[in-house]
């Protein structure tokens, strides 16, 4: 016999079998009809419903379904146990994941068509106690306008931001935490910009919505390629407008700045809790204060606050001690009763009073005494005072004044800003 031999050491081949029929096990219940039927179910009421997010959470009952509409988690049932297996595989398929692999986490992106319209999910699946736990999140390009206006936000708060993106050099910062709309915020900003005559490109981790017109790159970080990797390279190919998806790490701050100071304007995003504290983060990271001073033209911190369903929010004046210790009357610019609205519920909202979210922005230009400051090595406290008697309105204002012009409700204000 020629050929090589095989040598079969603590039941290795066995052990490849039982993978292999795991694996077509596995594929088999993810193509039986009523997985197939729910997996399409559940993504034709997340896209409908208008939900960012889906949870599959594993649980012994079965996996947990939960949908976030408008920020908040709302309960959608909960898949058997006898399907549950069938599902996650199916999604798994429909990803190009491996299907048999249940130990290890797993990311990856799937398009569908609902309703005519193409629809990008991004996917990731951990293990857990009881089993595998899912989250898509809904990437329906179709449902984002990238306009200041539709966004929600409010006139000065959009000119504040497009006088900040209309330099034709210099570092703007958008900061807030995760799902606060950052990166869309940045997308509408380069909407705005003129396209035909400027090279505009995007380094992003993932890149989740296509823009005619500009060069969008993913980066990989698992072979090297992260965003300091990509924006140097993309330096050597004459943009004019560089978007960054983070800045998170030391080496992609001094890339960034580096970037502003040769001429280039480079938008980003930073996980700070607000505009002034977006100066002490980039000195975290190591960046010194005369570049900091030199090249940021300004930061902006974000939240996202539901807006009332106008079929059936409900007008009320504000209690006079409520409405004196918010200073109400003083952003409302009248000392009469203060009005306010507040949800009710009804079909058009599922019953919960509020449909869709706005923008709520605390827009933080870097003024010659801001810089002063800076070089001083001032912390977040004294950068916060000092533009706050310059103009600068906290988040807390910003969403109070949201409230006063009757979009969204007090109750949601202290719920975002707190208070």
């Amino acid at each position: 016999m020629t050929g090589q031999s095989i040598v079969v050491d603590g039941g290795t081949l066995a052990g490849v079998a039982a993978g292999a029929d795991d694996d077509a096990r596995l594929r088999d219940r993810a193509s039986e009809a009523p997985v197939v039927r729910h997996v399409n179910a559940l993504i034709l009421d997340a896209v409908e419903r208008g939900a960012s997010d889906i949870h599959l959470e594993a649980t012994e009952s079965g996996l947990r379904t939960r949908l976030r509409v408008d920020g908040v988690l709302r309960e959608a049932g909960t898949v058997p146990p006898a399907l549950g297996a069938g599902v996650v595989s199916r999604l798994k398929i429909m990803a190009r994941l491996d299907v048999a692999e249940r130990r290890l986490p797993q990311d990856g992106r799937l398009r569908m068509a609902v309703r005519g319209r193409d629809i990008d999910f991004r996917i990731s699946l951990i293990p857990a106690l009881d089993g595998e736990g899912v989250v898509l999140r809904v990437l329906d390009r179709g449902a984002v306008a990238l306009d200041f206006a539709a966004l929600g936000f409010a006139e000065a708060e959009a000119a504040a931001l497009g006088a900040l993106v209309a330099e034709t050099s210099r570092l703007v910062l958008v900061t807030g935490p995760t799902g606060s709309g950052k990166t869309t915020t940045l997308y509408a900003a380069l909407n705005a910009v003129d396209r035909q005559r400027l090279k505009v490109v995007t380094i992003e981790d993932p890149v989740e919505y296509r823009l005619d017109g500009v060069s969008q790159v993913q980066v990989k970080p698992q072979i090297g390629f992260g965003f300091a990797e990509a924006l140097r390279a993309m330096l050597r190919h004459d943009p004019d407008v560089v978007l960054v998806g983070e800045i998170r790490d030391p080496a992609t701050a001094e890339a960034a700045a580096q970037a502003a100071l040769t001429g280039h304007l480079v938008l980003a995003t930073l996980h700070t809790n607000d505009a002034p504290s977006a100066v002490t983060r980039l000195m975290d990271l190591g960046l010194p204060d005369y570049l900091i001073a030199s090249v940021l033209r300004g930061a902006v911190a974000q939240r996202l606050v539901r807006t009332l369903c106008a079929a059936c929010r409900e007008p009320y004046d504000a209690p006079a001690g409520l409405a004196e210790r918010l200073g109400l009357a003083r952003l409302a610019g009248g000392c009469g009763p203060i009005r306010l609205n507040r949800p009710r519920g009804c079909g058009a909202c599922g019953g919960t009073g509020y449909r869709g979210r706005g923008a709520v922005l605390q827009v933080m230009p870097f003024s010659p005494r801001l810089r002063d400051a800076v070089l001083r090595r001032a912390d977040a406290g004294t950068l916060h005072d000092l533009a706050a008697s310059e103009g600068m309105a906290s988040l807390r204002e910003a969403a109070l004044r949201k409230a006063l012009a009757g979009a969204t409700s007090l109750e949601e204000v202290m719920r975002v800003v707190g208070g």
